[in-house]
């Protein structure tokens, strides 16, 4: 007899205060696409300014050419059925994609979050359109077969090390983080997009070094980036 499953539940699930579970099926979908060839940031500004999409137009770091830009929804189809027709006419036409950067993923609840609206759209909104955030570095991650055969109280502490480091930078002004699961949406099979913003970028790479260290990213991942390293050159204003 083979093993039994219950049915699945998709919706994303927390708790009330008094321990009750609660559940939506609200989420937050990003995409991240980075461009060559951009000769002129203006064009992009303003065919962006021109929509009523959510978006952050970066400038490149590494790359005097290039450009790099995140759109969120609550649809999936907006990315298909807007973003897609946008994209391919107008100043975007011209540039040259960059596919090995291209990112899209979804927000997510661990299960014990109070209010699920703030943790599944308005956070990451929040931070990914707020104008002190003049930096980000965006990459994907996969994390190895050997973490998921874990027991799910070892997952928990090895993740409660990577959530404490990052609360700490947050606390401090340091960095934010947008965290986005891509499981089976990512052409490289990667599991998760994560997103570091802040004000400045040196204490983003000082995350990521610090990062290193942990149990997950030393013992537990078999693939990280590449990674997009990029200053805010417009965004949309939050409504």
């Amino acid at each position: 007899m083979g093993e039994q499953f219950e049915n699945p539940e998709i919706r994303e699930v927390g708790r009330d205060p008094g321990g009750q579970p609660i559940y939506s099926d609200r989420r937050l979908y990003v995409q991240f696409m980075a461009f060559g060839e951009v000769l002129d940031l203006h064009p992009l500004q303003e065919a962006l300014a021109g929509t009523s999409f959510e978006y952050a137009l970066y400038a490149d770091l590494n790359d005097p050419r290039g450009a790099g830009l995140v759109l969120l929804h609550t649809d999936p189809a907006f990315f298909v059925d807007e973003l897609r027709p946008f994209l391919v006419k107008g100043p975007f036409v011209d540039l040259a994609p960059k596919p090995e950067f291209t990112m899209f993923g979804r927000t997510y609840a661990v299960g014990y979050e109070h209010d699920l609206e703030q943790v599944l759209v308005n956070r990451t909104r929040q931070r990914l359109l707020d104008p002190q955030n003049n930096w980000a570095v965006w990459y994907p991650l996969r994390r190895s077969g050997a973490f998921a055969q874990l027991d799910h109280k070892e997952q928990m502490n090895i993740l409660s090390e990577h959530g404490t480091i990052g609360r700490a930078y947050g606390e401090a002004g340091f960095a934010q983080d947008v965290r986005l699961a891509c499981h089976g949406l990512d052409k490289a099979d990667n599991d998760f997009v994560i997103g570091l913003l802040g004000k400045d970028l040196m204490p983003l790479s000082h995350l990521v070094q610090r990062m290193r260290k942990t149990v997950q990213t030393s013992q537990y991942l078999e693939r990280l980036g590449p990674f997009f390293v990029g200053k805010i050159v417009a965004q949309a204003q939050m409504v």
